[in-house]
């Protein structure tokens, strides 16, 4: 089932029940247009969680509905589509917070992985965020802090971002 809040550019695929939701900074604005996650170009999303072990094949992103029947769930902290996260500001994420606690009181994830430090420590109001599981939850879920696979995220090789997604996946699987 697809949810969708009025603000947001881009729909949640979202049902009760999951085992992980993966939640985005914000949509990109081509993602957002075509109604599709993680649809950029650059977007390393959909190759990275088939290859750690999440999907049985490569989801096209057209078909990113089909999650669900993987226990994955795709939301977005922020709802506004921009080119770049970082046009997404600290106090816009930390707005967000409540409408995200109110999805993730919903479906009840097992699991929240947010790709990216950013919207998580917004939302918490941290100042340090380490990459990994974090020892609170967020909305009942526990909470897992994954690298952007966004293209613009230099800092990870897709062959890096496929081994910190395969040790969530491993430790998502020990915890079921």
């Amino acid at each position: 089932m697809a949810h969708m809040t009025p603000a947001q550019g881009l729909p949640d695929i979202l049902a009760p029940g999951l085992q992980v939701v993966f939640c985005g900074l914000n949509p990109g604005v081509d993602a957002a247009a075509a109604g599709h996650h993680f649809l950029g170009r650059g977007n390393r999303f959909w190759p990275v969680v088939y290859l750690a072990g999440f999907t049985p094949h490569l989801v096209a992103p057209q078909d990113d509905r089909s999650v669900l029947a993987f226990g994955l769930g795709l939301t977005a902290a922020v709802g506004r589509p921009t080119s770049r996260a970082d046009q997404v500001g600290t106090d816009e994420f930390a707005q967000a917070a409540a409408g995200l606690l109110h999805k993730l009181a919903w479906v009840r994830p097992e699991w929240v992985a947010f790709l990216g430090k950013a919207a998580y420590a917004a939302m918490t109001g941290k100042r340090q965020v380490d990459w990994g599981e974090q020892p609170e939850r967020f909305g009942g879920a526990r909470v897992w802090i994954l690298p952007n696979p966004s293209g613009l995220n230099r800092g990870y090789s897709k062959e890096r971002l496929v081994d910190a997604y395969a040790e969530f996946r491993r430790a998502q699987q020990t915890s079921s």
